[in-house]
């Protein structure tokens, strides 16, 4: 096996430590790295003050082969990053005519005037190798010293991903040999992180070394991602089906999908399978498993529609649920959760119909029913299934719950009404 190339990934900007933005850049420089054999370990962000950016580099140089830096390349003076290397490097800025050409050409061509600040867009380290950006005004730079690669690249996503694309991908495959370095996701619902983990504890501990496991816990689902490292894809391809083959029948209950699959679209796939629709009947969950099923390119093939219940008098008017019913046992309950349902799959003619009613929270519970309490229900053209939820205070977290559980029980229940079809044929 060839020598594992490690990387780390430094964003530049008090913005993102603030919060003002959301760092998408780490997550695609990462998966595009995993993809050429390149291991990132480790990623590292760091705000406008030179010495912190300089320790962050002097940290990374000595436990990685690559560095990748974003961010921190505009004309304005909170922009170190260029001033940063030079420090670093113990060199100086310099105008590279190449580089001046370039933004000069980017400007003439919009019509707008270059200003000095833009020309400085041209100052790069003396000792940098200047990677052209022909998408805006900030070039990439890449530097070595001491066997490692240092690169230097727009915090902007898109000029980013298109110098990354065109050049330093390209760069890097022709400066090292590769480990190939896959991964297969076996996606699962329904059960705890700890329980999934002592259910397969002997498998995990059987695991040869170049295999490794990881468990990633989203909303109710829980990802088992497995990553081999090798030099052969094939074999490698081969020795990870060989470990799913083992894995699967010991939590086949519990397995919705592989790789990328969402249950939204397993959902959709088993709807147009058995010729067959769904509607939605929502309360505490307000629209939001209306838009995780609509999320799903086609959709319209087989999901006719949402009522969206917020109030006792669209449940009742609307819905039909009872007035007995509210007010013998309240809208958060099964019997209002299965009317709901019920009453969904006959306003809008459909096989099956799902409901949410609930305490979301952060207000609104009572010692009977603590913000969290929410009942689900699938009904179908013979009966309605229905289960009980014990969530947290967290209002968001709540939501994005219930949407996962309701969509899993309107998974099982598709799959259970089918498999008696075909035992009744």
């Amino acid at each position: 096996m060839n020598p594992i190339i490690r990387a780390e990934i430094i964003t530049i900007g008090d913005e993102i430590l603030f919060g003002q933005i959301t760092d998408t850049n780490t997550q695609w420089i990462g998966a595009e790295l995993t993809g050429i054999g390149i291991r990132p370990v480790r990623k590292t962000s760091v705000g406008d003050l030179q010495q912190d950016i300089i320790a962050a580099l002097s940290e990374a140089s000595q436990r990685v082969d690559v560095i990748i830096v974003t961010g921190g390349l505009g004309p304005t003076k909170d922009d170190i990053t260029k001033h940063t290397f030079c420090k670093y490097f113990n060199t100086e800025l310099k105008i590279n005519e190449d580089a001046l050409a370039l933004v000069t050409d980017f400007f003439a061509k919009r019509g707008r005037e270059m200003t000095e600040l833009n020309k400085q867009q041209a100052a790069l380290p003396e000792n940098c190798t200047y990677i052209p950006n022909l998408w805006g005004t900030a070039p990439g730079m890449w530097f070595e010293k001491d066997d490692v690669i240092y690169v230097s690249l727009p915090g902007v996503p898109y000029e980013m991903k298109s110098l990354m694309t065109h050049a330093i991908l390209p760069k890097l495959k022709e400066r090292f040999i590769f480990n190939i370095i896959t991964h297969k996701i076996i996606r699962t619902i329904g059960i705890g992180e700890s329980f999934l983990a002592e259910k397969i504890a002997d498998w995990e501990d059987a695991l040869p070394s170049h295999i490794k496991l990881a468990y990633l816990p989203h909303f109710g689902q829980v990802k088992l991602r497995l990553t081999a490292t090798g030099d052969n894809q094939d074999t490698l391809d081969a020795e990870l089906k060989e470990q799913v083959d083992q894995l699967v029948p010991m939590i086949q209950e519990f397995i919705f999908g592989y790789d990328t699959d969402e249950l939204e679209s397993i959902i959709g796939k088993l709807l147009l399978q058995n010729d067959a629709t769904v509607s939605t009947a929502e309360s505490c969950t307000g629209g939001f498993v209306a838009n995780q099923i609509t999320n799903v390119p086609g959709s319209s093939g087989y999901y006719e529609g949402s009522i969206i219940s917020y109030s006792n008098a669209i449940k009742m008017h609307i819905l039909g649920v009872s007035r007995e019913t509210l007010e013998d046992f309240g809208a958060v309950s099964e019997q209002t959760a299965r009317e709901m349902a019920e009453g969904a799959r006959r306003k809008l003619n459909t096989t099956y119909a799902i409901s949410t009613t609930g305490i979301a929270g952060p207000d609104g519970g009572t010692p009977e029913k603590p913000v969290g309490t929410v009942w689900i229900a699938c009904a179908t053209p013979k009966e309605t299934v229905t289960q009980l939820l014990t969530l947290r205070n967290d209002r968001k977290v709540n939501i994005e719950l219930t949407s996962s559980y309701v969509l899993n029980l309107l998974r099982k229940t598709i799959l259970k009404t089918e498999a008696e079809k075909i035992n009744d044929l």
